[in-house]
């Protein structure tokens, strides 16, 4: 990725409630079950904390946290077949309970 030399690449960046609650609201393509969408653009978005916080309020509005993709495997099936995905797997995990 090149970047302009006044522009900087931002990482770890941490969203306000406002900004978590904002992964509530994306919309799902044909075909895509909303609740896995909304897991997905969040596992892909944000860094755990973040993440952690954003399954709160997935739950909290009802969600179903074993959505699947079009070949069904859940966001948790994913994440534990990616080499960073352990933490994600803990929160998606605890988050069951």
């Amino acid at each position: 990725m090149s970047l302009k030399k006044d522009k900087q690449k931002v990482l770890g960046e941490v969203f306000d409630d406002e900004r978590v609650k904002s992964f509530l609201d994306y919309q799902a393509p044909s075909g895509v079950s909303a609740d896995f969408h909304l897991l997905e653009k969040a596992y892909r978005g944000m860094n755990i904390d973040n993440f952690e916080t954003f399954l709160a309020f997935f739950k909290e509005a009802g969600h179903d946290l074993n959505a699947s993709n079009p070949e069904g495997q859940t966001m948790l099936q994913i994440a534990a077949e990616h080499r960073h995905g352990d933490d994600y797997v803990k929160a998606l995990k605890a988050a069951a309970v």
